[in-house]
């Protein structure tokens, strides 16, 4: 069993003893902290705003969005979480079957203090998790993290008088709201996209995604829409993350059904693969880049992603005078809060998460999918055409299993000095584990946030290239 705490939220696999899984207990006493954390959060503004307004009251009690995917305990869970905000004195705005995006979106339109997603993203169905949200839709920061877990297991918690428990609204239609929000931006074209008369074939791995996209998709004037294992059911037709290994059921469809795209997302939806009309995967680092290449050939600025991205969009964005790339931790609030600093107009990550700030600061299965049909449309090629478009990189990804005696952060800062000034190293990076940037190509070690394992990536020209970097690094580990 194992229960993860981190700025990804707290994640665990259901079932065994309490403190060593998400049991019933756990998700009780993390949503009384996080509760526990937005009312001092709400506290602070309230006596700032009272000052300023000299005694002008606000709204006593909190308000936070939950939503969750279809994953099997995603229920039993949602129940727990409700009835702990109620108990905190909290109301809730309920969605229920959502996504995370779309939890995202609820929380702003929504006018909440903060969100709960109920959902363990790409992680098979025996785990779930709390992804906890500010005021901002966002992921709340590391510090903020570290209290909810300091308030989790202290003596702070006071739960609301039975004359104060929180209120319970059940709004089912926030996938509709969403849906009209991606449609209404400058740079989502409905009449291209009907036009082109696309053929899609869509794999939701029996989650949200299977209400979300196929719905998205017929908005958008996509008349012909092949649905796989988009029955919400939970039960994963395959393993949910959206890799080229677990994705051959959709390959064969887009071949077999002749369609012009294939989308597979993760899920609770905020990641997005494509399948190449041939049944060749598009490749996930290359649904960031191309959607970035068409938001820049429009609205020119500077773009984000993670150290464990792909190098094409830093060449993708270096195409257009005046735009910049820069690098951020893993984490999607490490790449928002750069993505602010640096007034990025597109980011992400690069494992499939599309961020447009135009909608919101979040990595969005929904906004990807309408803007790669605009670009596809206006450009008039094939999928497997606009990929040739494209700088050719190919990531490599390793992994290793921690145990409880391994020092991950001693040997990091080892290989770190190492490889620091030797010959053939640009540049060692030492803000999320450590990356070495050769003249071809690079490798990042990083302790992962949702598993216990260090991640190991590497990218270069060609798979050989990308593996011997690999194994260079692997060997003086």
């Amino acid at each position: 069993m194992s229960l993860i705490k981190s700025i990804s939220g707290i994640r665990g696999t259901i079932g065994g003893p309490a403190g060593e899984g998400l049991t019933p207990l756990d998700v009780v006493k993390f949503t009384s902290a996080f509760a526990t954390f937005l009312k001092s959060e709400k506290s602070k503004v309230k006596s700032q705003t009272e000052d300023a307004a000299h005694g002008s009251p606000l709204t006593s009690h909190l308000k936070i969005a939950v939503g969750r995917d279809a994953r099997l305990s995603g229920a039993m869970v949602d129940r727990l979480v409700v009835g702990t905000l109620q108990g905190m004195g909290v109301d809730v705005l309920e969605t229920g079957l959502s996504t995370t995006p779309t939890t995202e979106m609820t929380v702003i339109d929504g006018r909440c203090d903060g969100g709960i997603i109920i959902t363990a993203s790409h992680n098979p169905k025996h785990w779930n998790a709390l992804k906890l949200l500010n005021a901002k839709g966002e992921f709340i920061s590391d510090a903020e993290g570290k209290e909810v877990l300091r308030l989790a297991e202290s003596s702070e918690i006071n739960y609301a008088e039975v004359d104060d428990l929180g209120q319970v609204t059940v709004e089912e239609d926030w996938i509709d709201r969403h849906i009209e929000r991606v449609l209404g931006l400058e740079l989502v074209d409905v009449e291209a996209i009907r036009k082109a008369n696309f053929k899609v074939a869509v794999d939701a791995v029996n989650s949200t995604g299977g209400l979300a996209i196929p719905r998205l998709l017929r908005r958008l004037g996509v008349e012909q829409v092949v649905e796989l294992n988009c029955e919400p059911t939970g039960h994963f037709a395959h393993n949910p993350e959206p890799i080229p290994q677990n994705l051959t059921q959709i390959s064969d469809c887009v071949c077999d059904d002749r369609c012009d795209l294939g989308i597979v997302v993760d899920p609770d939806v905020d990641r997005l693969a494509l399948v190449c009309e041939t049944g060749d995967m598009f490749g996930e680092e290359y649904t960031l880049v191309s959607v970035a290449d068409y938001v820049l050939q429009h609205t020119p600025g500077n773009t984000v992603s993670n150290l464990s991205s792909s190098r094409a969009l830093r060449d993708v964005t270096r195409r257009y005078a005046g735009c910049e790339y820069n690098a951020a931790a893993v984490g999607e609030v490490n790449v928002t809060t750069l993505m602010r600093n640096t007034n990025a107009v597109i980011g992400g990550e690069g494992n499939g998460g599309v961020i447009y700030p135009a909608l919101h600061y979040g990595r969005d299965a929904l906004v990807g999918v309408a803007l790669f049909l605009t670009l596809l449309a206006k450009r008039g090629i094939k999928v497997s055409e606009l990929r040739k478009t494209y700088p050719e990189y190919i990531i490599s990804k390793n992994r290793k299993d921690l145990t409880p005696d391994m020092d991950v952060d001693t040997l990091l800062a080892k290989v770190a000095k190492l490889y620091n000034g030797m010959a053939g190293v640009e540049k060692v990076t030492t803000i999320d584990g450590v990356k070495i940037d050769f003249a071809d190509g690079w490798v990042h070690l990083r302790k992962s946030n949702t598993e216990p394992i260090i991640r190991i990536y590497s990218e270069a020209a060609t798979e050989a290239r990308a593996n011997e970097l690999a194994q260079q690094v692997m060997q003086q580990i």
